[in-house]
Formats: structure tokens, sequence, C-alpha cells
């Protein structure tokens, strides 16, 4: 549970991370509450600190106002995965080397998987995916899966570690690792939100995309390199 902030304020937290700048109209249409209710919770936060005011010019009639959110607020929604980040962060931004720093990484992902081995026990990728989605989502993160194509494709709809991602693109990697550890899978990062992207989208490896033929244990899964 976010610490300081009511769970009906979390919703707009939430909301604000996927879409980074909404008007009251648009938090009121999505929630599906009145513009009275969002803006007695877009006023506490606002007295928290956690999101932002900002005068949109409009093609016609007033300007309207948009919100988004402060730093604050992103460590807020992201508060779950705050403690291993800053533990990660200590070790490898003061690695020089990048075969060290990248090995560190790796090890890194692989222990994390290793926490979250419990709560994936799929037989398939598409059940991992699942669980994958479900896991995420109880840290209030925003996973989608998209299977319509050749290749499954996942669409995260906020970074776990914002500030650091901003600082270090390297984060980005970590979490590829960690998909690819827990999914036991190879993937790839198609579309980063750091380069523009809505989301972070990662693709399922053309190479692994075959029937499994056997019961995967977690100690099965293959390595990422």
């Amino acid at each position: 549970m976010v610490q300081h902030v009511i769970e009906s304020d979390v919703a707009v937290l939430d909301l604000l991370r996927k879409n980074q700048a909404m008007t009251v109209a648009g938090i009121a249409k999505s929630l599906g509450v009145t513009a009275t209710a969002v803006r007695q919770r877009l006023t506490r936060l606002m007295d928290e600190g956690c999101i932002e005011r900002e005068v949109v010019p409009t093609k016609r009639g007033r300007p309207q106002h948009e919100y988004s959110l402060t730093t604050k607020g992103r460590r807020q929604t992201g508060e779950n995965f705050a403690d291993l980040a800053m533990v990660l962060w200590q070790e490898i931004r003061i690695i020089e080397d990048p075969i060290v720093r990248r090995g560190l990484i790796e090890r890194v992902s692989q222990r994390l998987a290793g926490l979250y081995a419990d709560q994936i026990s799929g037989t398939t990728v598409e059940q991992r995916m699942l669980e994958l989605v479900a896991l995420f989502a109880e840290r209030r993160l925003p996973l989608e899966v998209d299977q319509s194509g050749e290749l499954p494709v996942i669409s995260v709809g906020a970074c776990p570690y914002p500030e650091l991602a901003e600082q270090d693109p390297s984060v980005c990697s970590m979490e590829r690792m960690l998909i690819s550890e827990i999914l036991g899978e190879t993937v790839r990062l198609s579309q980063c939100r750091l380069d523009g992207g809505c989301d972070c989208t990662f693709e399922l490896s053309a190479a692994d995309k075959q029937p499994e033929q056997q019961t995967r244990t977690t100690t099965q899964r293959r390595p990422v390199f």
C-alpha cells in the first residue's frame, strides 16, 4: 500500500503514470467518477506534492488544466520497487567496466526472478506471461500482453524505476533481463518510454517461440546473456 495516499487517490496516480498528463474530464471518464470527485482527489494530491497542474492553451475557448505526476508522485506509485532499485544502483553506478557492469545486472536480474519464482509456475510461456501480468499488478505497474501477432508483445505502461532510468538507461536492460528470467525465454526491448514511446514494449525472440515439450521449472530456465 502506498504510504500517505488513500486508496482512491492511488487510482489517480496510477492513471497519470500510464497517461502522463490528463484533464479533469479525462480522469473522470477513465475512473467512472464525477468531475467533482476527481477535483477533490487532485486537490489532496497537489497538497501532498504528488501532482502538478499546467495551463494548456486550446484552439477555442479558455485554456484547460492538465495534471501530471511530480517526482514525488512517481516515487509513491513505484514505492514497491524503491528498495530494490536503490540497492541495485548503489552497486551498479560505481562500476566503470561495461563487462563487469553487465554481469552484475544479469546476476541481480536472476536474483530478483528467484524472489518471484513461487508466483510463476506456468508450464507454457503463455501461462507465465499471465502470471507476470498478475505479479506486476500487485506492484501497481500496468502490464499488458498482446498475442495477436506472430510473436507475443509485452507492454509496460509505467517504469518501475523512473528516476533511475532517466539517469542511466541500463535500468531498461535490467528490466528486460528480469522479464526474460521470469518467462524463461529471451526477450528484446523493442520500444522504450525514454525514446518517446508510449510504453516500454518487449518482444519474445523468434527463436524461442516454439512448442514446449516438457514442464520447465525455475532451475531449468535458460540463462540470459
